[in-house]
């Protein structure tokens, strides 16, 4: 009996000291941490504002693109954005990480913020993640990334002694997953395709139909306008023949594929959209052939043609199928289509999309428009489905 008495006293004593200390532990925890990335302001922006970007650097999500589902926002992007995910691991569960506060830099510059509202399995509520965006370094070409975790335990005594370890479970995962963000950040084009006076707008994910083209390597051509333009106009004219001899009509404007723009060559492929017409085109139709549907919605094709190959004619038919693609207008010099290429591919990854094949342009100008200050282009770049 008196062991028993001892035992109980011993008890009451622990769970005494278990609820004094439980109730100095603070109430609620807060941990930081901050990466520097020589990446636009921008574009690191746009990656954090965007919930598809999530999975593919944050720890504290599970990865499997089969276990997160979108909601929300615009593109999935700024406040009301949502990423809930439901994994058949217990030690995910079901959660969700919501965008419920977004602030875009000032295009003068300026600090950003995005908070994310966080529900999943770990002991705590009103779970938030805040990432403060400054600009730094020399002349203030970097940003500093700063991500906090704030969580409240209220009097849960419990939550407050799993707080203790906070740094250790969270903290860890927050630092690891900066660390790959700034490295997933490197490897996207730093261009700023937002500053002021772009010429590349309206950029857009389209869906683009299956479409005929006929198609002719130019191969790698010196990286001069005359070279190029020779180059287009012959390719041209071996097209021209194939259409003439099937009864074709353009479809659309002349497309040029690029396959590599390098220092000194540009390998690339002319292509025009070809449909079946009640009568021979003119002779500059393949050439300067105006679009006849808007630009971010191409002429669809009804079957797959029938194509002759005159014998000797580098000329390939492709019925290509019908696809998503990342869309940018250009108005410009060709000489600047590269960085336009590149920007575009910019735009489309931080807002969560993956280009795949080959980028084109749509040159809504003709061969010699292009070579003007006012040249006019439509962009593409498929993006995996």
């Amino acid at each position: 009996m008196t062991r028993l008495i001892e035992f109980v006293i011993a008890l009451a004593l622990v769970l005494a000291l278990f609820l004094v200390i439980g109730l100095v532990l603070p109430s609620s925890r807060q941990l930081q941490e901050s990466i520097e990335t020589n990446r636009r302001m921008t574009i690191v922006f746009d990656t954090l504002n965007n919930v598809r970007r999530l999975k593919d650097w944050n720890p504290l999500i599970p990865g499997a693109a089969n276990e997160l589902s979108y909601s929300g926002g615009e593109d999935n992007t700024g406040v009301g954005a949502k990423v809930d995910f439901n994994s058949a691991n217990a030690a995910w569960g079901q959660g969700s990480w919501e965008i419920v506060e977004s602030e875009r830099p000032a295009p003068t510059g300026g600090p950003g913020k995005i908070v994310y509202a966080i529900v999943d399995k770990r002991m705590g509520t009103d779970k938030r993640s805040t990432f403060a965006l400054e600009p730094s370094g020399k002349n203030n070409r970097n940003v500093k990334v700063t991500q906090s975790y704030e969580v409240s335990y209220g009097f849960n005594l419990i939550g407050r002694y799993a707080g203790m370890y906070v740094s250790r479970h969270v903290g860890d995962a927050v630092k690891a997953g900066l660390g790959k963000l700034s490295n997933m950040l490197a490897t996207v084009p730093n261009i700023d395709y937002r500053e002021a006076g772009s010429t590349l707008t309206d950029l857009k994910i389209v869906d683009v139909p299956a479409e005929d083209l006929l198609v002719v390597n130019a191969g790698n051509i010196d990286r001069n306008n005359d070279a190029i333009k020779a180059s287009i106009k012959s390719n041209q004219e071996w097209i021209k023949r194939v259409m003439d001899a099937n009864g074709l009509v353009a479809a659309g404007p002349l497309r040029i594929i690029t396959t590599d723009f390098g220092t000194e060559k540009y390998a690339f492929d002319v292509a025009q959209p070809v449909r079946k017409g009640s009568a021979a085109p003119k002779a500059d139709a393949a050439a300067d052939a105006a679009p006849v549907t808007p630009p971010a919605a191409p002429v669809a094709s009804t079957g797959e043609l029938k194509v002759t190959i005159p014998s000797g004619a580098p000329v390939e038919y492709v019925r290509t199928q019908a696809r998503k693609s990342a869309y940018g207008s250009y108005t410009g010099y060709m000489s600047q289509l590269d960085n336009q290429r590149n920007a575009l591919r910019a735009w489309a990854v931080t807002a969560g999309h993956e280009v795949v094949d080959r980028p084109y342009e749509s040159w809504k100008s003709g061969v010699d428009g292009a070579f003007l200050e006012d040249g006019k282009f439509d962009v593409y770049w498929a993006v995996k489905q």
